[in-house]
């Protein structure tokens, strides 16, 4: 096994490292929405963003391992952080620096493994978002290239620290979010060739629990709706705040019949939490569906129009 070796810059990179405060921290959706989302559009049991610390690699977002670090010296992002370039192992018992690897033999028995390097100021490399799967593969040059943008979704992350495409109240995307990742939804079924559904939700009388129970109860209620919509859709789903009470989620691979047994069992949800709520508000909300075979000209602005237009006839007809 080869160890992989310490930048020039490693004494400056550390510091940068330091002083984002990041390590060690709770997870974030910011940087978990992009680990799903990679593990969904690469079609891989595992997608990380990992920090390279001095001595071991830290998890920032993982998902599909149940670690939060390794020691670096048996890590892949070591190697990956020593280049600007994307890092690609498409069969690692096949590579002498990594055949005989303890993540290799033993768990989690990594066979392909691409990583991106985080860069930070003055390229400095920080760490990775990486992809791995338990066999050997290819990654042609468009996969590669979707990989390099997720990764720049990551780098803003780390570089402004602020929520800046995270709505501040409810912790999900919010409209700028939804645009990067929702983009990159649609060319994984735009090149897969699936179906993609988009809803798009206005709660009702919204105002009126403003108004009557105050501001802080209203917020509460939108976080409670986020809750919701987190727990009863896909973790590859990508949903978002796009500002006041109106929220989306774009689900791939989905048509608009099965679209709507989603959102019947997202209804049975809330219905039950205002059943068993003990708040004195109750959430009720107006949805309008569009969905499409993603084509070249399907755009994700075509798709919330269509939505949005649907919610409101929707809206409209219960007020008669």
């Amino acid at each position: 096994m080869q160890v992989p070796n310490k930048p020039k810059n490693e004494a400056q990179r550390i510091e940068e490292l330091e002083q984002l405060d990041i390590l060690d921290t709770e997870s974030e959706e910011r940087f978990d929405r992009v680990t799903r989302l990679a593990k969904r559009l690469f079609d891989v049991p595992i997608a990380v963003v990992s920090l390279v610390d001095s001595d071991r690699q830290w998890f920032k977002s993982c998902y599909g391992m149940d670690a939060q670090q390794t020691p670096r010296d048996i890590s892949f992002c070591g190697h990956a952080i020593l280049g600007t370039e994307p890092f690609i192992i498409s069969d690692a018992t096949k590579d002498d620096r990594f055949a005989d690897n303890p993540l290799v033999v033993g768990e989690p028995g990594i066979r392909f493994y691409a990583g991106v390097p985080l860069a930070h100021h003055d390229n400095t490399m920080l760490g990775t978002l990486c992809v791995i799967d338990t066999k050997p593969r290819h990654f042609n040059q468009e996969q590669i290239n979707d990989l390099i943008d997720l990764a720049k979704i990551v780098e803003q992350e780390l570089v402004t620290r602020v929520t800046a495409t995270t709505d501040p109240l409810t912790q999900i995307s919010n409209r700028r979010g939804f645009s990067s990742l929702g983009e990159k939804l649609l060319d994984y079924c735009r090149f897969g060739g699936f179906p993609v559904s988009l809803a798009y939700f206005d709660l009702d009388n919204f105002k009126q629990i403003n108004d009557q129970f105050g501001h802080q109860l209203g917020d509460e209620a939108l976080k409670q709706f986020t809750r919701l919509l987190e727990s009863s859709f896909r973790e590859s789903d990508v949903y978002a705040r796009m500002g006041g009470d109106e929220f989306v989620v774009l689900m791939s691979g989905t048509t608009e019949m099965v679209a709507h047994i989603a959102i019947d069992r997202f209804t049975q949800s809330v219905e039950k939490f205002n059943q068993d709520s003990t708040h004195r508000y109750q959430i009720t909300f107006s949805v309008g569906v569009a969905s499409s075979k993603v084509l070249n000209d399907t755009t994700l602005e075509s798709l919330i129009d269509v939505a949005d237009k649907r919610m409101l006839e929707v809206k409209r007809s219960k007020s008669r």
